[in-house]
């Protein structure tokens, strides 16, 4: 998608996401054999559930169909979140992520694997697990050092009272069923 339809798209669809209390995030056009999908993916800070994600789809189908935006020829929009192991690029990601572990390329070089605890303007402060028995430490990280971020998916993450934390895992009843 050249930058010029690119900055059109959101220039035209940005105001509808914000509408729906939504942030957009990303906007690609590819070309599947001799069609094109036109992907939205939108986020906000509780998170967009289907019928969120209908709403802005509608909106968002429905100012494509009466503008040139997308040009002549078929194209089918697909609106949705990001995926579970998200990269991180602005603010507000950082912010949605704590509590979670996250995978960071730091510029000097080298990876750190880490949960976010808090966020401010200048960076994050993390909890950097334990290795080989030892306790986890904590440390600051400023965002001018981040190169790349990106959340983890855990399976087996223990809270602090050791048991399983709901929003990151199945319980073990639907782990049976599985």
């Amino acid at each position: 998608m050249s930058t010029t339809q690119s900055e059109r798209l959101r220039e035209l669809l940005e105001p509808l996401v914000a509408s729906q209390g939504l942030d957009l995030e990303e906007i690609a056009v590819d070309s599947v054999g001799r069609k094109r999908v036109l992907r939205v993916v939108v986020d906000s800070d509780t998170g967009a559930d289907l019928d969120r994600i209908a709403d802005v789809s509608r909106a968002l189908s429905a100012k494509l169909d009466e503008t040139d935006a997308m040009g002549e020829g078929e194209y089918t929009l697909e609106v949705g979140t990001p995926g579970a192991e998200r990269s991180l690029t602005e603010h507000r990601h950082y912010v949605r992520a704590t509590d979670r572990l996250v995978r960071f390329q730091l510029h000097e070089g080298g990876e750190l694997a880490a949960r976010i605890l808090a966020v401010d303007d200048d960076g994050l402060d993390l909890e950097v697990p334990g290795v080989k028995g030892r306790k986890a430490t904590t440390r600051r990280l400023a965002f001018a050092d981040i190169d790349k971020a990106r959340v983890q998916v855990e399976f087996n993450r223990k809270d602090d009272g050791g048991g399983k934390n709901d929003k990151n895992v199945k319980n073990d009843k639907e782990e049976e069923e599985a």
